[in-house]
């Protein structure tokens, strides 16, 4: 008989792919981790080998259990959360991807949203019906342009055998001994096919798109049993794999963000600021989404969000393209010898703008430069372009809800940067709450796949965690003429 109980929680996202364990009483076990390349060609696409996705998924599996000495029997459940847009084609008899998988980030579905914009009403019922502005960001167009582009997926479309999907239900599929063909409803709204009222998919929204609707995965609650897994040998016997989240909404359940209101931003390379709005579905009026939070047990919650493009990943570029910093450790202490004066300031519109804004026309911008302005200060306006770009997002939510957001919870690799948080925390007018666990994608996956396999009756992982509060300190004058200044950059940037 096993001597322990313990969840496996798979994180797998846009730079790489974590496993973490869990026992029965919520706390962290240990975790494992893999990268995986970033195809990105002349244009600026970005896609992803769902190959190399599956192969790091089972790595990190072997590599979680063996450094926690994981004995036969004990793991008793598998959860998955999963970057979101990103989407992929595969055949479903082969088993095998038609094309790699394209990129949450990547816009080269634009053309095709610019077409289903000028035929009049169609953007206007597209955003009525998915709860979503009509935009390349996310995955129906990019499923379209796949359709139209590649001759495979077209080919497997006529034959019946065509797959269209994003990460979480290839996983599920390749993962699972019924090689189930499964989605859930946080990822499924994402798509932009999916009704957001009803949590089924739309054939008006799929003949828009000209997306055929067979070959989507059938949708079940968060929390189901999707299929059963041995994570390719590793466990004697299968074990269910019941808990699936998108990352940003197993973030928001990790932080025990269940009440209306609550509110959290998850810093990775780009950022999700998500906002519990319960069981009524909230409509923005100031350039949101509206998303599905999770399904359980049948009943849905839903969230108001903004997602935007680049946020840690300006750090990785600061290191990869600029050569300016050789770790993301470095920044806080770089910034500590900027003057505090430079009137420098960083627009990350690489691929255009996400929410509040949308404007996919805009490009990045570096502005207010001076003599004073030199390496140091590069990177203090390019670290400082994330809490700006963030306390845009936190005010349109109070806007859209009428709710004062006087706390922010806050988790990703960002958040172990003081300087960031603290000016978060000013920029934001509210505390922010940083988790002593980076990896909250993932605990919440695991708190999911737990409850549902009757290990936990309550968010057990979330009391474990430590957390620590940053507080408003500047004062309103000095907040009011930094975001000033960087409103006024943003229009710089802006096309519109």
């Amino acid at each position: 008989m096993a001597g322990r109980s313990l969840i496996l929680a798979i994180d797998q996202s846009t730079q790489g792919t974590k496993a973490l364990l869990f026992d029965a009483e919520g706390n962290f076990v240990e975790k494992a981790s893999r990268p995986h390349e970033q195809h990105v060609n002349e244009a600026g696409w970005v896609e992803h080998d769902a190959e190399e996705i599956m192969t790091n998924v089972l790595a990190c599996s072997r590599d979680v259990c063996k450094k926690a000495g994981v004995e036969a029997g004990e793991v008793r459940a598998v959860g998955i959360s999963n970057q979101r847009e990103t989407c992929l084609a595969w055949d479903r008899e082969r088993r095998e991807p038609l094309a790699r998988a394209i990129v949450w980030q990547c816009g080269r579905a634009k053309g095709i949203c610019d077409e289903m914009s000028a035929r009049e009403g169609v953007a206007d019922r597209v955003a009525e019906l998915s709860g979503m502005a009509l935009s390349p960001y996310f995955s129906a167009a990019k499923l379209a342009w796949l359709l139209r582009n590649v001759d495979a997926v077209s080919a497997a479309a006529e034959g019946g055998t065509l797959a269209l999907g994003t990460i979480d239900s290839w996983l599920v599929f390749k993962l699972s001994e019924e090689h189930a063909f499964a989605t859930e409803p946080s990822n499924a709204c994402r798509t932009q096919l999916l009704d957001i009222r009803t949590g089924a998919w739309s054939p008006e929204l799929c003949d828009a798109f000209v997306v055929p609707m067979e070959a989507l995965a059938e949708v079940k609650p968060s929390d189901s049993v999707f299929g059963h897994t041995t994570m390719g040998g590793l466990f004697a016997e299968p074990v269910p794999i019941c808990g699936v989240l998108g990352d940003s909404q197993a973030a928001l359940a990790a932080q025990n963000c269940l009440n209306p209101g609550d509110t959290k931003a998850t810093y990775g390379t780009g950022s999700s600021v998500m906002m519990q709005t319960g069981s009524e579905l909230k409509q923005s009026q100031s350039g949101l989404v509206s998303s599905i939070a999770w399904d359980f047990g049948g009943e849905r919650s839903y969230v108001l969000e903004g997602n935007l493009n680049y946020t840690g990943a300006t750090i990785t570029w600061l290191k990869d393209q600029m050569g300016l910093i050789e770790s993301p450790a470095e920044v806080e202490g770089i910034i500590a010898g900027a003057n505090p004066a430079d009137r420098a300031y960083f627009v990350p519109a690489f691929t255009g703008l996400g929410a509040p804004w949308w404007d996919t026309e805009a490009t990045g911008l570096l502005t207010g430069v001076t003599r004073t302005t030199g390496r140091a200060e590069m990177v203090k306006a390019c670290a400082e372009s994330i809490p700006y770009q963030i306390a845009d997002v936190l005010d349109a939510l109070r806007a859209d809800t009428g709710l004062e957001v006087g706390e922010l919870r806050a988790d990703g690799g960002v958040t172990a940067n003081g300087y960031l948080m603290q000016f978060q925390a000013d920029m934001a007018a509210a505390d922010v709450v940083v988790s002593s666990l980076n990896e909250l994608s993932a605990a919440g996956a695991g708190f999911v796949a737990g409850r549902s396999a009757g290990l936990f009756d309550h968010n057990v992982i979330y009391e474990k965690v430590e957390r620590r509060a940053f507080k408003p300190q500047m004062s309103k004058a000095d907040v009011a003429a930094k975001r000033d200044g960087w409103h006024l950059a943003l229009k710089q940037a802006t096309t519109r």
